[in-house]
């Protein structure tokens, strides 16, 4: 009986001994692995990318801000139902109202005078075949917004028209937002092309749409 425990005992002992290596190994390996995220970077190098895209994001959305609050963009994004009007962004001549859709009340409608191209002349309305504002229940208003809180409400789907990240892409080159940039004779155009413009605002969007900080 002795002989034959002291040849089972060996035998018995690097099993166990393996076992509980392999489950050490298996600690460490999920320590590993729960250390990085899907793409396989740690958390530090997590926070550092996270840190430098909001820094780009950020930094690209001031571009965007100057364009929106230029009289071309804000004109048509007033606080009130009135729109504004001229380079000095004064209340539009006559009070036009911004009615349900956007387009005007009753008899006084917006396609009444800007029809679909620019009228020719110094200063004689701007055109396009869907010359608005935003609608009633959807205002997306520019005027006295901060650059946090104008990037804050461009993003959230509540308060843009429903608009995903694909879609506010895509907006960027709306034939009504270019329009911005071919006002018609007499106005100012916005601080910088629509080509730089766009670049802006993809860049602030694919990196993270990040809000500036509130000031």
């Amino acid at each position: 009986m002795e002989q034959h425990s002291a040849i089972k005992t060996p035998n018995f002992l690097p099993i166990k001994m393996i076992a509980v290596l392999v489950i050490i190994v298996s600690v460490i390996t999920g320590m590993a692995s729960a250390s990085k995220d899907h793409n396989g970077f740690t958390e530090n190098d997590t926070s550092e990318a996270i840190k430098n895209d909001s820094i780009k994001s950020v930094k690209a959305f001031m571009q965007v801000y100057t364009v929106l609050m230029s009289p071309r963009c804000m004109n048509c994004h007033p606080s009130g139902d009135v729109p504004l009007q001229g380079d000095d962004s004064h209340l539009h001549t006559m009070s036009p109202q911004r009615g349900k859709d956007g387009k005007g009340v009753t008899a006084m409608k917006c396609a009444n005078c800007h029809q679909a191209t620019n009228t020719p002349g110094l200063h004689t309305p701007p055109g396009h075949p869907n010359w608005h504002l935003p609608p009633a229940d959807m205002k997306m208003v520019f005027q006295g917004r901060t650059p946090h809180q104008l990037a804050k409400q461009l993003i959230d789907p509540e308060q843009n028209g429903h608009k995903s990240k694909e879609q506010l892409i895509a907006h960027a080159t709306d034939a009504l937002v270019l329009a911005a940039w071919n006002p018609g004779e007499g106005r100012s155009l916005p601080p910088m092309s629509h080509e730089a413009f766009a670049k802006a605002w993809v860049t602030w969007i694919k990196n993270g749409a990040y809000a500036p900080s509130p000031k």
